[in-house]
C-alpha cells in the first residue's frame, strides 16, 4: 500500500505508456498475420488504442512538477521522453490504420491489382507483409540503437533539435525544434555545451538532440555553399540561410499522415504540417493569455512593462519599437486539397519572427470564402456588434525587440479531416515573411503589400506551394502570367493613429491581437495595475489577490466566443452611459467589472457550456446558443444573480483559481529575445 501511495502522476503515466506500448506491439503483430475477414475488427481496435494513446498524451502535457508527492530528478527530461514515446506510438498506429484502410479500399476496387492476381497471390502478399513488418520492427530497433551510438560519438559535432527547449537557469541555451546546433563538449551528465547559428553558447539536454540524416544531406552537399534568398513581391528579403539541413528537419516534423496525403495527391506537395499550430498546441508560451501578463525586470524585483503613474492615477503608457496595424485583405490562388480531405477551417496565423525564433504570441484570423471561388480567401476588416472577433482582419502588432531581422510571419492554414480515417490535422498552405526594418533600420512603409507565398515551412527555402505551377518561363510574358497564378497574400500595414497609439501604449510591450477587443485588454491592464501597484498592502507582499476578473480574463483570449460575449455586453452598457461618465476612468473600470460579473464570469463556471474546441462546428454552435441564451436572460433579469442562484442551473465545484490571482505564478520572466 505504501508503494501505491508513493507513486506520483509522472510514474502513473509512465506505467500507462508501457502498457500501451505492449498493446501496440501486440496489435501490429496480429495485423501482420491477420486474415482478410479480421481486418475490420483490427481497424476498430487500432482506432480505440489510438484514442487511449492520445488520452495519455494529454495527461503527460498536463503534468506539473509541483504535483509530485516527492522530488523527481531530471523531471523535464523524463516528461520529454514520455512525450516522444507516445508520439512514436501514435505515428505507428496511424500508419497501421492507413494500411488497414488501404487494404479495404483495394479489396473493394474491381480493377485492383489483387483482384487480377487471384487468391494465391493474396496469400503470398500476406506472408510478404508479415515478414516485412517483422523486418521493419527489427530495423526500427536497430536504427534507434545506431542513432544513440552515433549521437554519443565524439566525432559527431552537429546535431538537430527534436523539440523546443527554454533555458531553465543561467548558462542554458534556448533553442527551437529543427534548429541546428554545434556541440563543443559532450558531458557525461547529459548536459552538453552547444552553439547555435548566432554564435551563442550554453548547456542543452542530450535527450532533445538527434543526428541529421546523412544520406539526405549528402544529396544536397553540392548546394551547401549556395546562398538562398527568398524575396516577397515588395522587395523585402527574408533572413539568409546558407545551410542545407532542412532534410534533417523535414524528417522530424512531417508525420506519416501528411506524407500519405501528399503521395496520393490529396494535398499539394508544398503543404506541410502547420508549424505555428504545433507551437500553440505545445503549451501556454505562444498564447496571448501568456503575453497579457506583466513582465519582470532582469532582477525579478519589479515589473518591466507595468509602471504606476501617480499623476494620472493609472498605469504609465509605454511606447514600443514596433507598433503597427496590420490588415489582412485577401488570399489569392490558394490550392485546393483533394476530395479525400474535408476542410473544417481556413485561416491565417501571424506572429513576430526573426528568421529563427517566434518572438510573440500567435494570433489567428479565420478566413471566409465562396463555394464558387474557393481559391480566394477574404477577411472582415472591421468587426462590430457581436460578429465573431475571430473574423477580424484588423490586428495590432507590438514589440520592443531590438532584433534587426524582426518581421511578421504569416502562415496560411487549413484544419482538415480525412474522409477515410477520420483523422484531424492542421496543414500549412504556404507562408510569407514581411521584414519590418531595412538593413539601415528604416521602418517598413505604410502601404499594401503583395506577398508571394512559399511552400514548406519558414525553415525551408526554395519550395513552391504547388510545384505544378512553375515560376520559371522562357519569356517575360510567360513569367508574368506564371506570377499571376502564384498563391499570394495581400496585407496592408500602417502606423496607428494618435488615438490608437495612446490606447496601444497601455498594452504589454509584446503582443499581437485583434483591434476589435483592444479596449477590453486595456481595462484588464488598468485593473491589473490597480491591484499590483496601487492597492497592494506592501510591494513585498506575495499573497493571493481576490479578484475574479484578473484570475479569469486571460482565458477569454483562448475562447474567442466568450470574448465576443463580453464585447457585446460592454457595448450595450456603453450605450446607456452619459458623456460625463465616459470620461471618468474610475467609473468606467467599476462598470466594466460589473458587466464582466454579469456576462462571462458565470459562463466560465457553467456546466452547460461545452469545452472550447477549435474548428468543431457543432461545438461552436452549441456554445454560442448557451452564450446567447444566457446573455438574453441576464439582460431580462438585470444581472446574473438570478441565474447563479437558480436551482435549474448547475456549476462546477468552486476552485480558488477562479477567484484568486496569483501573480507570482502568472508573471513572465525577462526574455532577451523579446
Amino acid at each position: 500500500m505504501s508503494e501505491r501511495r508513493a507513486r506520483g502522476p509522472l510514474q502513473r503515466v509512465q506505467r500507462r505508456s508501457r502498457e500501451l506500448r505492449a498493446q501496440v506491439e501486440a496489435l501490429r503483430a496480429e495485423s501482420a498475420a491477420a486474415a482478410p475477414g479480421q481486418r475490420e475488427a483490427l481497424r476498430l481496435r487500432c482506432t480505440q488504442l489510438k484514442e487511449l494513446v492520445e488520452e495519455n498524451t494529454n495527461a503527460v502535457h498536463a503534468l506539473k512538477k509541483a504535483d509530485e508527492p516527492a522530488p523527481v530528478g531530471n523531471y523535464s527530461q523524463r516528461k520529454e521522453e514520455e512525450e516522444k514515446l507516445l508520439l512514436r506510438l501514435s505515428q505507428q498506429l496511424q500508419k497501421l490504420l492507413l494500411v488497414l484502410d488501404q487494404d479495404n479500399v483495394t479489396k473493394n476496387y474491381p480493377g485492383g491489382e489483387e483482384h487480377q492476381k487471384g487468391p494465391h497471390a493474396e496469400e503470398g502478399n500476406e506472408e510478404e507483409e508479415e515478414s516485412e513488418d517483422e523486418e521493419s520492427e527489427e530495423e526500427d530497433t536497430e536504427e534507434e540503437e545506431d542513432e544513440e551510438k552515433l549521437l554519443d560519438d565524439p566525432n559527431v559535432r552537429e546535431c538537430v533539435a527534436v523539440g523546443n527547449f527554454d533555458a531553465q537557469q543561467e548558462g542554458d541555451l534556448t533553442f527551437v525544434k529543427g534548429e541546428i546546433l554545434l556541440i563543443h563538449d559532450k558531458k557525461e551528465d547529459g548536459w552538453w555545451v552547444a552553439e547555435n547559428s548566432k554564435g551563442e553558447r550554453g548547456l542543452v539536454p542530450r535527450t532533445y538532440l538527434a543526428v541529421p540524416k546523412e544520406e539526405e544531406e549528402s544529396q544536397e552537399e553540392s548546394e551547401e555553399h549556395i546562398e538562398v534568398v527568398d524575396e516577397t513581391a515588395d522587395g523585402t528579403e527574408i533572413k539568409k540561410r546558407t545551410d542545407s539541413h532542412w532534410s534533417a528537419v523535414r524528417a522530424i516534423v512531417e508525420n506519416d499522415t501528411v506524407e500519405v496525403l501528399t503521395t496520393t495527391g490529396a494535398v499539394p506537395a508544398g503543404f506541410r504540417p502547420s508549424m505555428l499550430f504545433q507551437l500553440l498546441e505545445k503549451g501556454e508560451e505562444f498564447r496571448a493569455s501568456y503575453y497579457l501578463q506583466p513582465k519582470l525586470t532582469p532582477s525579478q524585483l519589479a515589473f518591466k512593462d507595468l509602471v504606476w503613474n501617480s499623476e494620472r492615477n493609472t498605469i504609465h503608457p509605454r511606447p514600443s519599437r514596433v507598433s503597427l496595424i496590420v490588415t489582412l485583405c485577401s488570399c489569392k490562388m490558394i490550392p485546393l486539397p483533394g476530395s479525400g480531405v474535408r476542410v473544417l477551417s481556413r485561416h491565417v496565423r501571424l506572429c513576430l519572427f526573426d528568421g529563427s525564433r517566434v518572438l510573440s504570441n500567435i494570433h489567428t484570423v479565420r478566413a471566409t470564402w465562396l463555394p464558387k471561388n474557393p481559391q480566394t480567401w477574404t477577411f472582415s476588416p472591421r468587426v462590430m456588434g457581436i460578429l465573431p472577433s475571430l473574423l477580424d482582419g484588423d490586428s495590432f502588432v507590438r514589440s520592443n525587440s531590438l532584433s534587426s531581422d524582426i518581421g511578421i510571419l504569416f502562415e496560411l492554414g487549413i484544419t482538415y479531416k480525412c474522409n477515410s480515417t477520420g483523422e484531424r490535422g492542421e496543414l500549412s498552405c504556404g507562408w510569407a515573411f514581411l521584414k519590418l526594418f531595412t538593413s539601415s533600420g528604416i521602418p517598413v512603409p505604410s502601404k499594401m503589400h503583395e506577398l508571394v507565398l512559399s511552400g514548406g515551412t519558414p525553415y525551408e527555402r526554395g519550395v513552391e506551394v504547388d510545384p505544378s505551377i512553375s515560376r520559371r518561363g522562357s519569356g517575360v510574358f510567360q513569367q508574368f502570367m506564371s506570377l499571376r497564378k502564384q498563391p499570394m497574400l495581400l496585407v496592408k500595414v500602417k502606423s496607428p493613429s494618435v488615438h490608437s497609439k495612446d490606447i496601444l501604449n497601455f498594452l504589454p510591450e509584446t503582443l499581437v491581437g485583434g483591434m476589435c477587443y483592444i479596449h477590453l485588454l486595456v481595462f484588464y491592464r488598468q485593473i491589473l495595475g490597480d491591484a499590483l501597484l496601487k492597492d497592494r498592502t506592501s510591494m513585498h507582499s506575495t499573497d493571493l489577490i481576490c479578484n475574479p476578473v484578473l484570475a479569469t480574463f486571460p482565458q477569454l483570449l483562448d475562447q474567442p466566443d466568450l470574448m465576443d460575449a463580453l464585447r457585446s455586453a460592454w457595448a450595450e452598457k456603453e450605450r446607456t452611459l452619459k458623456r460625463i461618465e465616459k470620461r471618468d476612468q474610475e467609473f468606467l473600470k467599476s462598470a466594466f467589472i460589473l458587466v464582466y460579473h454579469d456576462s462571462v464570469f458565470p459562463l466560465l463556471c457553467s456546466t452547460f457550456l461545452p469545452s472550447y474546441k477549435w474548428a468543431e462546428e457543432e461545438v461552436e454552435l452549441s456554445r454560442w446558443k448557451v452564450i446567447h441564451d444566457f446573455l438574453k436572460r441576464s439582460r431580462e433579469k438585470d444581472g446574473a444573480l438570478e441565474y447563479l442562484l437558480s436551482s435549474e442551473n448547475t456549476h462546477r465545484a468552486l476552485d480558488i483559481s477562479e477567484l484568486a490571482y496569483d501573480f507570482l505564478g502568472e508573471v513572465r520572466e525577462n526574455n532577451p529575445g523579446e
